[in-house]
């Protein structure tokens, strides 16, 4: 969907309080009332956000995620940002494994210009971006495609991640709960996304202020198995403290 600028204001606002009445929503962005019902009928219609009476919230749900297509808008600018941050601190001739999700898309498309990239990765939408780059080698996992993102999943794709070990992995996740936990929704990505892990020198999770506090069924780690989170905002309480005590670095793209 092609969000106008009120309509993003109006995604921060609600993920940054996690519901909002539409009277604060008025009063935040200064339109009238009709205005913003008929924007939040429109991110809702669209899945971005759950009507309920007299408000709106963030999706809730820890069993399903929202549509690739819908993610891809979701906080699409701050995808971009991260991404350009990523790739600065890779260097060429370095070996890579990307998974899942649109932030590691994202991360792929700022990576179109550098050299020597050996890049082992689950998701085709990724492998097809770097197939554009001639100075990078592409190797696609094998196992279980799952149409509505083009991910590659199941036990086939874990055997195959183990064959590897990389310098750096550059994972993306559905949601950072306030235990420290990183999660995502299919059991079958997430066993995959363990294995990368395993087989990686280096752990980069690159995720947008809206991971924070969401959450998601299946734990996939916890933070003190990444060395290094690239995110766009400062991370919220009680998050600072847990990313100290894991001796993680945080690396804010603003």
């Amino acid at each position: 969907m092609n969000t106008n600028p009120r309509q993003l204001q109006l995604l921060k606002e609600v993920q940054a309080r996690r519901s909002a009445t539409v009277e604060q929503l008025a009063e935040t962005l200064g339109v009238t009332l009709q205005t913003v019902r008929r924007d939040v009928q429109r991110l809702a219609d669209e899945g971005l956000l759950t009507r309920f009476h007299g408000g709106v919230r963030v999706p809730g749900s820890t069993v399903e995620n929202i549509a690739h297509t819908q993610r891809e808008a979701l906080n699409a600018g701050a995808k971009a940002r991260i991404a350009q941050r990523v790739a600065r601190e890779i260097p060429n001739n370095c070996s890579l494994i990307l998974n899942i999700g649109t932030t590691t898309e994202a991360v792929a498309r700022a990576l179109l210009h550098h050299r020597g990239l050996r890049v082992i990765t689950n998701n085709l939408n990724v492998a097809a971006t770097l197939s554009s780059n001639p100075d990078c080698e592409v190797i696609v996992a094998g196992g279980v495609l799952r149409s509505r993102d083009r991910g590659i999943v199941g036990e086939t794709a874990v055997d195959f991640m183990r064959q590897f070990k990389v310098d750096i992995a550059v994972i993306g996740i559905s949601g950072i709960e306030a235990d420290g936990s990183l999660r995502d929704f299919d059991y079958r990505e997430v066993k995959v996304a363990q294995t990368i892990i395993a087989q990686s020198r280096q752990v980069w999770l690159a995720a947008d202020h809206s991971k924070f506090n969401r959450p998601a069924m299946v734990q996939l780690a916890q933070l003190a198995q990444i060395d290094r989170l690239f995110t766009d905002a400062p991370p919220p309480e009680p998050f600072p403290a847990l990313l100290a005590d894991a001796s993680v670095v945080c690396d804010i793209a603003p």
